[in-house]
């Protein structure tokens, strides 16, 4: 599930154009763009969460995690991003098909405590996976119903 549905988020972001991914998903809310470094900036986090290694991308964090979009300045060009989306999933991808059995998946992450996973043996890398799947899945379905400029509309930025 995971894969199919970062492919589908791939082909809508490789669709983008500059002018649809600078739209906000509506009146007032995020644009389409700083959805895109969200997420990603979001699976770079996962790298060390699942306890894979070494995030690719930390710096997008100010931008994209601990702010909300609009507060930070200029953001990174549409084709950065689809760049770093690319590259973030695919290394992520590499480090979970690595040998990793079922068992691996039932372990704690690496946000919760050794004593906090025993009272709660859910919080674990599954868990983690399918949350942000969701996460994933919600912003696409935000993204989706995004309004378009028509083709060679005259009011394009």
């Amino acid at each position: 599930m995971w894969k199919s549905t970062v492919d589908r988020a791939t082909r809508l972001f490789d669709d983008l154009s500059e002018e649809d991914a600078a739209e906000p998903v509506a009146p007032g809310r995020n644009r389409v763009v700083y959805l895109l470094g969200h997420l990603t900036a979001v699976h770079d986090r996962m790298i060390p969460l699942l306890g894979l290694g070494e995030r690719v991308h930390p710096e997008m964090d100010a931008s994209f995690v601990s702010n909300p979009d609009r507060a930070i300045g200029d953001l990174p060009p549409l084709a950065d991003l689809k760049s770093r989306w690319e590259n973030v999933n695919g290394h992520l991808l590499v480090l979970m098909q690595q040998d990793v059995s079922p068992s691996w998946w039932a372990q704690r992450h690496t946000s919760v405590s050794e004593a906090d996973f025993q009272i709660n043996p859910t919080r674990n890398r599954l868990s983690i996976l399918l949350n942000r799947t969701n996460h994933l899945s919600y912003h696409l379905g935000q993204i989706v119903l995004a309004p378009k400029r028509p083709s060679g509309s005259a009011d394009r930025k």
